[in-house]
């Protein structure tokens, strides 16, 4: 489904009520009221990315004129299955993940929401967060990431 459009390496912010329904490529719109930021993807393929900024899902640092999003953008239920940082409006390209890391990813997702959203879950949050901190500090691809950029959990 690529739209003959070129993997997008910027982009621009805008600060909207409401998400539109036609957006345009190589805009991050993000609605504080919603909690929510979307965009097309940056691979060009044209489907809409849209990251919930929630203490469970993705965090937005506003940096004045630009923006970041924390973590990475994994685009695992596309065929293109792009995986990139927003980093102050730039688009960092990072490497494709197998079958087997998006399944670890996705059943750590579903940990940490659990442990959040459900308080008698207490005792595992520390170990969410355990990993989350272990990943960052670790000799990974992932935690080498985090770390050049500054993501320490």
């Amino acid at each position: 489904m690529r739209m003959n459009m070129q993997r997008q390496e910027v982009l621009k912010h805008k600060f909207v009520d409401f998400i539109p329904r036609e957006m345009e490529q190589g805009v991050l719109y993000i609605s504080l009221e919603y909690k929510t930021a979307a965009h097309k993807c940056c691979c060009g393929c044209g489907n809409k990315v849209v990251t919930p900024l929630l203490p469970t899902d993705w965090t937005l640092h506003n940096h004045g004129a630009t923006v970041s999003l924390h973590p990475s953008i994994g685009n695992w239920s596309f065929d293109c299955k792009s995986h990139y940082l927003i980093k102050r409006n730039r688009v960092v390209w990072c490497g494709q993940w197998s079958e087997k890391r998006i399944e670890a990813g996705r059943a750590r997702d579903l940990r940490i929401k659990k442990n959040y959203y459900e308080p008698s879950a207490g005792k595992q949050t520390t170990s969410a967060q355990s990993e989350s901190r272990h990943a960052a500090n670790s000799g990974s691809l992932l935690g080498r990431i985090l770390r050049f950029f500054g993501w320490r959990q």
